[in-house]
């Protein structure tokens, strides 16, 4: 049996788009990604936050991909986290990618995203965040919880407009914007 040699975390930083590089190459939620990016707000406290942490001289591997509904929300408030706290992300395509991707599974099975992990200045992985706050995969589950059966011929539309009302929710109300935040930063501390 081969082994496989893994890549360090500084490595796969390298490897990595900036924010622009990849906004840049977007075609699928370059508008509502930017919406956010450019709309997003934060309190006094969060920004003495941002502050602080910008001490740990932390940077981020962000593992995205363009047609991701959580990413198109998750990735430009976590951008402006970062962009306050002197953190430089770099983006790297989920499916390109996955050797790092099956180190990160959600719940040890699926390659959920968006998923940043922060990495300490010598490349250590200090905090993992992602796919999404609890509290937006509550009301994600609120809405699916109306879809028909998955063998009733109506299933397949039911679930995109499920999914379309959701990006809808996450990428135009700042109360959902705010559960992200807060979630970033409890798993920051």
């Amino acid at each position: 049996m081969k082994e496989v040699m893994m890549l360090s975390l500084s490595t796969w930083f390298e490897k990595g788009m900036t924010f622009e590089e990849y906004r840049k190459s977007m075609e699928v939620n370059r508008d509502e990604l930017s919406r956010v990016y450019e709309n997003v707000a934060f309190s006094n406290g969060d920004l003495q936050f941002f502050s602080d942490l910008a001490n740990k001289k932390w940077r981020g591997i962000v593992l995205t991909a363009d047609w991701c509904g959580d990413a198109s929300f998750c990735v430009p408030i976590i951008q402006r986290i970062a962009e306050k706290s002197s953190m430089e992300l770099k983006f790297l395509i989920r499916d390109e990618n996955l050797e790092l991707m099956d180190q990160y599974l959600t719940n040890g099975t699926a390659r959920s995203i968006p998923i940043f992990i922060f990495i300490d200045e010598a490349g250590n992985e200090q905090k993992v965040w992602g796919p999404r706050a609890e509290k937006v995969q509550e009301f994600l589950q609120s809405l699916l919880v109306q879809l028909p059966d998955k063998e009733a011929a109506n299933f397949k539309d039911k679930q995109q407009e499920v999914f379309a009302q959701f990006k809808e929710r996450v990428t135009t109300d700042p109360d959902m914007w705010r559960v992200v935040i807060d979630s970033v930063i409890t798993r920051l501390k």
